[in-house]
């Protein structure tokens, strides 16, 4: 599935399967603030990608998602290095998923996300 936007961002999904996602993203120039830092919507977008994948490694091959919203806390900034976003399932209901983010660099906690998912069935073309 084409991903144009987090090809953009430069996030690569490493693993998706059985509920959880890796996603992985090298730290690049154009992915500082004005202060020398990752900007935190980079690590958002990283954060909600891992979430998505990691619910989509679990729905039917006829259901889709959406975040309906996201909660992230940033701990310490990121200057340099590979960012990982660990993703997993917390709760799949019928309508709704929870799922959690955590990200890191070089094994320390840089933040975390929690995450609500819509599941739904796609309208086919002409129904209501």
């Amino acid at each position: 599935m084409p991903l144009p936007f987090v090809d953009h961002v430069g996030a690569r999904i490493i693993e998706c399967a059985e509920g959880r996602s890796l996603l992985t993203l090298q730290v690049q120039p154009m992915h500082f603030n004005s202060q020398g830092a990752v900007h935190g919507a980079a690590l958002f977008t990283l954060a909600d990608t891992g979430m998505g994948a990691a619910l989509f490694s679990i729905l039917e091959p006829q259901e889709r998602c959406s975040t309906i919203e996201v909660k992230i806390n940033y701990f310490k900034p990121v200057l340099e290095g590979v960012v990982e976003c660990r993703s997993q399932v917390v709760h799949r209901g019928r309508t709704v998923a929870n799922i959690d983010s955590v990200l890191t660099v070089d094994g320390t906690v840089v933040g975390k996300a929690n995450g609500s998912f819509a599941i739904f069935m796609p309208k086919t073309h002409g129904s209501a």
